[in-house]
């Protein structure tokens, strides 16, 4: 059993970051943690490993494993613990690995050091049947490959078979399936499942992907401005959220089954040291009362869990009715590709035979596996990868072999943070841009009115990008686009590592965005976002499209067993009560 009991991190200054955390779970159960970006969720699963970040203590609490205090330990017994008795999946396996070294080594070497260290033959026992469990070659060859050799989802089951090979008592996965697409991820849910199962683990899993939790969580905690603010079994929580945050994330998530309004929370995690005053919640929260300002409220037992809440609700959750196909502005052709064909020398025709059409302020989403060259269409598109074959280029100029225009094409990558310089500020990195592309001119009116179509104050434009969160810097990302005046946005994964209310708030912006007439190509595999965006789907598998058409018409009767593979592997939510 794992045992947190007020768990308290502060700053140095003794500013608290979270604060009388308390969590129990069994043998053999798993606890789902979700929460926005800056509710404490990733730092609460580092201090159980007595972990912190850089000017972050641990300032009170206790964290025990079948009664054995951890964060008492000395620093080489916590070392030896981490592993052996609590062990952790970080959410980029990929990045967590030495590149340097096989993946081999970094399974084994937790079995051939500390006191209760294996034989190198029992070792390589031990290791060969955990990469089998995780369907993994466990051959010499495979052994010796590098993390450079795997793919995403070979990486994530390596970072898996790390933590679990010294059959830990507690694991604790940190959004390890955030990257991954639907069937990669279902697989790693089902091995994370049958691991913890077979082990007896006592399981922590922390995620912003709330269809996720409700398949592999037996209860769930919700945080919030670091605090603990419902705590229910799984099927209770997503029946009958009490807390309103709880109510608003669960509406916040976009759904498969239907195309619903995009419904973000109004507002902003508050500040650090705005936190101790009154509930957290009060100034995002359509039922706030004069109390709720006045005092802060208790981690109360209600009869559906424990709830932080004066005036929680009873009501199960209701979900709106279908929103149906739209129409709006002008669709005509703005790009146009044709036949095209590209690949790397090793794989000459990773693309083939692809034909699209971006039409002015509509959405074209492109789906498929990892691997399906989702991504290298898009580099494709952009420049960044040469083709081989076909045409592509805006409908309104001479058709051509590689012809665009990159004022007119925006590119928006998966991670904003390795796109913006964290050495500069923000305000020069999009004025960065405004000045290429509008020489001569003042950036600054530009910068200003690119900030304001994706909701941000010119305040940030002196901060860096350090000093931003998650949805913030993806805003940003957005912004430095848009100041060269795109007609069309190319948006790879953009909102895969994004928690729901942030990823609506980006979702509502894209919607203006395309209402004023700009196009969308979408590389996602989320379909959850796809069925709230997209108002055509192109299925890609092995480099070519097998599947192509209205959102509506692909959702409703997918043709390709492929496709129909894509929606069978989707997490969704319960249904809830129609509204």
């Amino acid at each position: 059993m794992l045992k947190v009991e007020n768990l308290s991190v502060v700053l140095a200054d003794g500013t608290p970051i979270v604060r009388d955390i308390e969590i129990t779970i069994a043998a053999g159960q798993t606890i789902g943690l979700v929460g926005e970006s800056g509710s404490g969720k990733s730092t609460i699963a580092r201090a159980l490993l007595g972990q912190t970040g850089a000017g972050v203590r641990i300032a009170s609490g206790r964290v025990s494993v079948d009664g054995r205090e951890l964060l008492s330990l000395s620093p080489a017994d916590l070392r030896n613990a981490c592993g052996r008795i609590i062990a952790y999946v970080p959410q980029d396996s990929g990045a967590a690995l030495n590149p340097a070294l096989t993946v081999g080594r970094q399974i084994i070497e937790r079995l051939l050091i500390g006191p209760d260290r294996l034989d190198r033959a029992e070792a390589f026992r031990r290791v060969a049947e955990v990469l089998t469990t995780l369907g993994l070659p466990s051959d010499k060859q495979f052994l010796a490959r590098r993390p450079g050799e795997l793919s995403g989802g070979q990486l994530q089951r390596i970072g898996l078979a790390i933590a679990v090979v010294a059959r830990p008592k507690v694991l604790i996965l940190d959004e390890p399936t955030t990257a991954l697409d639907t069937s990669t991820r279902g697989e790693v849910i089902t091995m994370v499942r049958q691991l913890t199962q077979s082990m007896g683990a006592a399981s922590l899993y922390v995620s912003h992907d709330l269809g996720l939790i409700s398949a592999v969580a037996d209860a769930v905690t919700v945080l919030y401005a670091g605090e603990i603010v419902e705590t229910a079994s799984a099927q209770r929580l997503f029946a009958q959220p009490a807390h309103p945050y709880t109510r608003a994330l669960l509406e916040a998530v976009p759904q498969v089954r239907q195309k619903l309004p995009i419904k973000g929370i109004p507002g902003q995690v508050p500040d650090l040291d705005a936190r101790l005053q009154g509930c957290s919640f009060a100034d995002r929260c359509s039922a706030v009362q004069p109390k709720c300002r006045e005092s802060k409220p208790a981690l109360a037992q209600q009869a559906t869990g424990r709830v932080r809440c004066f005036f929680p609700s009873a009501a199960p959750i209701r979900r709106p009715g279908d929103l149906g196909p739209e129409t709006v502005g002008d669709h005509g052709i703005v790009y146009r590709v044709d036949d095209l064909a590209a690949g790397y020398p090793t794989a000459p025709r990773l693309l083939d035979g692809i034909s699209l059409a971006l039409r002015r302020g509509k959405c074209t989403a492109l789906v498929g596996e990892s691997g399906s060259g989702k991504s290298t269409l898009s580099r494709c598109l952009i420049g960044l990868q040469p083709i081989t074959e076909g045409r592509m280029g805006f409908a309104d100029a001479a058709q051509g072999a590689g012809l665009r225009d990159s004022r007119r094409m925006q590119y928006i990558f998966q991670d904003p943070s390795g796109s913006l310089n964290p050495r500069r500020k923000v305000g020069d990195s999009i004025s960065l841009a405004a000045r290429h592309f509008f020489p001569g001119e003042d950036p600054r009116p530009r910068v200003e009115a690119a900030l304001a179509r994706v909701d941000l104050s010119p305040a940030i434009l002196g901060r860096f990008p350090s000093q931003l969160s998650g949805g913030q810097k993806q805003r940003v990302a957005i912004a430095r686009a848009l100041v060269a005046k795109p007609e069309v946005l190319l948006c790879d994964e953009i909102t895969s590592a994004l928690d729901v209310s942030v990823q609506a708030s980006v979702l509502q912006t894209l919607k203006r965005l395309m209402d004023d007439g700009l196009s969308l190509l979408f590389v996602t595999h989320d379909l959850g976002v796809v069925r709230t965006i997209a108002d055509e789907i192109i299925v890609l598998k092995q480099g070519r499209i097998v599947e192509q058409g209205p959102a509506d018409q692909v959702f409703a009767t997918p043709e390709h067993p492929y496709t129909r593979m894509l929606l069978d592997n989707v997490l969704e939510l319960p249904a809830g009560v129609p509204a």
